[in-house]
């Protein structure tokens, strides 16, 4: 069945996440009067990464809400008990620095502009429409996209088959005709292959291994890998 679509994850896949994560954080801690809360600047984003990592995971089982997750990233990582309009502002504060650092890896506009003529494209990501389509806009890229789809709409999250199909739905496409690109082996392309989708790992970092999966580390051979006749969902030549 032939690919017709590219759904995209956006962090750390077009989006640099990581790194205007760091940045903002770095930066926003030295604006309060923080950066000598931890023992060193390394040490404050490894915390602030556990929290994400601790409170995301609880949003994606629907033990909490979106905003429910950020001011539990907060109050864990400032460790004190502060109530929620205390805690939103903090992380408003946050977004302010974080925002500042945003900016797509070198490679995405080159590969969204690459497929537009050939391949249908939109998003799934883990996140919520009003803050990935804000992103989307701020970046210069919501025009590229039919559809953004996101899990705190949907109530279910990747890599449940159900939100790969949604979007399948979104575009009024099979499964099988729909490619997804994510960062995340398990998370992103794992999920979509079991969701009956085309799957391909940005290994961006190089990591290697999971030869289940195909696998890219940059988004320019993308357009040639899809250009091939393989068969997506077993092992990839690339990398």
């Amino acid at each position: 069945m032939r690919i017709r679509a590219v759904l995209w994850d956006i962090d750390d896949t077009l989006f640099d996440y990581t790194g205007a994560d760091r940045a903002g954080m770095r930066n926003h801690l030295a604006a309060e009067g923080l950066a000598d809360l931890f023992p060193s600047v390394d040490d404050a984003l490894r915390h602030w990464q556990a929290q994400t990592d601790l409170h995301w995971a609880r949003f994606a089982a629907r033990d909490t809400d979106f905003l429910g997750q950020r001011r539990a990233r907060v109050r864990g990582f400032l460790d004190t008990d502060m109530d929620d309009s205390e805690a939103d502002s903090w992380f408003g504060r946050y977004m302010v620095h974080f925002e500042a650092c945003w900016a797509l890896f070198p490679d995405s506009l080159a590969a969204l502009d690459g497929l537009a003529a050939d391949y249908r494209q939109a998003v799934l990501s883990n996140s919520s429409l009003s803050y990935q389509d804000r992103k989307l806009r701020i970046l210069g890229v919501r025009d590229h996209f039919e559809a953004v789809l996101c899990a705190a709409e949907l109530g279910v999250s990747k890599p449940e088959a159900a939100a790969f199909h949604a979007a399948c739905d979104a575009l009024n496409l099979d499964p099988g005709e729909v490619l997804y690109v994510g960062n995340e082996p398990d998370i992103d392309a794992g999920g979509a292959v079991a969701a009956g989708l085309a799957g391909v790992w940005l290994d961006r970092g190089g990591v290697g291994g999971r030869p289940e999966l195909v696998r890219i580390t940059d988004l320019g051979q993308l357009s040639g890998l899809l250009r091939r006749d393989i068969r997506f969902g077993a092992s990839s030549g690339i990398g």
